[in-house]
């Protein structure tokens, strides 16, 4: 699988000619081939901003905890939350993840929903609970199990698995 990155002119070298605009578009295999300059942003406790497509046909922004394994995105939601039927119906999801030390450091992923599993399902669901846990851990690390259901109803978890579609990148760390 190519992937397609397209690498943004910075200003962390300095005023250049068409800063802003995209330099290099280059492929990779995979995100893992990712530079560490970007790699770090998807491995640190970083919150994503996720774009969905609204029920008004707008984008609908949402900060949330960011989480991939192998070459998938991963976005755990919960069932009764309007995103998630959003999420179903157009299945396109942008990603923008904003170093918080510098806001010139950024990471922009596309990415397409290609399986979707419920944490009620007899075979999928223990991998659900098992990736909301992992991720409570990395951005709240207190307590082996996510903590933060709604006490008011039996809230129950989506896991949605996407491809990556596209990358743009920006910036330097420091």
């Amino acid at each position: 699988m190519a992937l397609t990155v397209a690498k943004f002119l910075d200003v962390s070298g300095g005023l250049q000619a068409n800063q802003f605009s995209v330099g290099d578009r280059y492929t990779i295999n995979s995100i893992s081939d990712l530079d560490e300059t970007y790699k770090q942003l998807m491995d640190k406790p970083i919150p994503v901003i996720m774009a969905v497509t609204g029920g008004d046909g707008r984008p609908n922004l949402t900060p949330m905890w960011f989480d991939y394994e192998a070459d998938k995105v991963l976005v755990n939601v919960a069932e009764q939350r309007k995103k998630t039927n959003w999420i179903r119906k157009t299945p396109q999801i942008t990603l923008l993840l904003i170093n918080p030390e510098n806001m010139y450091h950024w990471m922009s992923i596309k990415v397409t929903v290609v399986r979707e599993m419920s944490e009620d399902d007899p075979n999928d669901g223990p991998r659900v609970t098992a990736q909301l846990n992992k991720i409570w851990q990395k951005y709240i690390g207190e307590g082996d199990e996510y903590q933060l259901r709604d006490p008011s109803i039996n809230e129950r978890r989506v896991l949605f698995e996407c491809k990556v579609d596209r990358i743009a990148t920006f910036g330097q760390p420091g």
